[in-house]
């Protein structure tokens, strides 16, 4: 789809050279997606529900990495402005109709050099958002997103309200399952530390009360269900505290997809309210399931 905009974008037929390639505005579905499907032979044409994909996945990205102006005839569109249009940049035309000529891998590099490589910008754009996290005086940065978010509050704001004095042994991130382990702490416990896939999102121990909570955060991946209390309790089977399973969400909207597979007997937390805890636990409240 990328390259069948691109050509697009440059006017380029299967018969016509490179040296030929123009620069005009077009709409997504009028001239883009009719220039593809006029002119190439793909599966099946592009229907007008494809819109948004190249808009969302392919346009966007090209005005990002400098290969596409959005809007250069008029600016001051507004952005779902049914006479929204793209063009080449110039200078990435001037790439494009070097292509197959002598020179033109250097003209790539220096459009590359002036424009920025579109995956350093997104590199440095995510590095920007990532999440600061205090443990043990030490900083860690969790990777960006609502389930670090998640994490992240857990942390700061669910430990010191329900488990004050708390130690924090295990919590893992989106890309590095291990942010950070106590595997001094967790083999005292007598927790399989080499069994990393069985690890909740965040192991915190309560020394004071001999509490153990194993807490996963919920946004893709599912909450403390009874089939996941069935693999922790074999997982910590040989752990001599008591353990308190909670579910951590964003906010009630997700806590409402999930409920119907929250196990009895465990806790849930929403970090947009975090002075209060949801108890699945009859007329218990907050504590060990044995």
């Amino acid at each position: 789809m990328s390259a069948l905009t691109l050509l697009a974008l440059c006017g380029i037929k299967e018969d016509t050279p490179w040296a030929n390639a123009t620069r005009t505005s077009q709409r997504i579905t009028k001239e883009i997606m009719a220039f593809v499907n006029d002119n190439y032979k793909t599966k099946s044409p592009y229907a007008p529900n494809t819109r948004e994909t190249f808009r969302r996945q392919v346009l966007h990205q090209f005005v990002q990495a400098s290969v596409a102006n959005y809007n250069p005839d008029d600016p001051t569109l507004p952005v779902n402005s049914p006479k929204a249009h793209y063009a080449i940049t110039e200078e990435a035309l001037t790439v494009a109709r070097s292509f197959g000529k002598r020179g033109w891998e250097k003209k790539v590099e220096t459009f590359v050099e002036r424009s920025g490589s579109l995956r350093e910008k997104y590199a440095a754009e995510r590095e920007m958002h990532r999440i600061p996290l205090v443990i043990e005086g030490n900083e860690y940065y969790l990777s960006p997103g609502v389930h670090n978010e998640v994490r992240a509050a857990v942390v700061e704001n669910f430990a010191p309200r329900f488990s004050p004095g708390g130690k924090l042994l295990y919590i893992g991130d989106t890309e590095d399952k291990d942010l950070y382990v106590d595997e001094a702490g967790l083999a005292a416990l007598h927790l399989p530390i080499t069994e990393h896939s069985k690890l909740p999102d965040i192991v915190i121990c309560d020394e004071r009360r001999g509490w153990l909570f194993l807490i996963e955060v919920v946004t893709s991946h599912g909450p403390v269900s009874a089939k996941r209390v069935v693999e922790l309790e074999e997982f910590t089977k040989d752990c001599p505290y008591g353990l308190v399973y909670v579910s951590a969400f964003p906010d009630a909207k997700e806590f409402k997809k999930h409920v119907d597979d929250i196990a009895w007997e465990t806790e849930v937390w929403l970090s947009d309210t975090p002075d209060h805890m949801i108890h699945f636990n009859g007329d218990r409240f907050i504590g060990p399931r044995k």
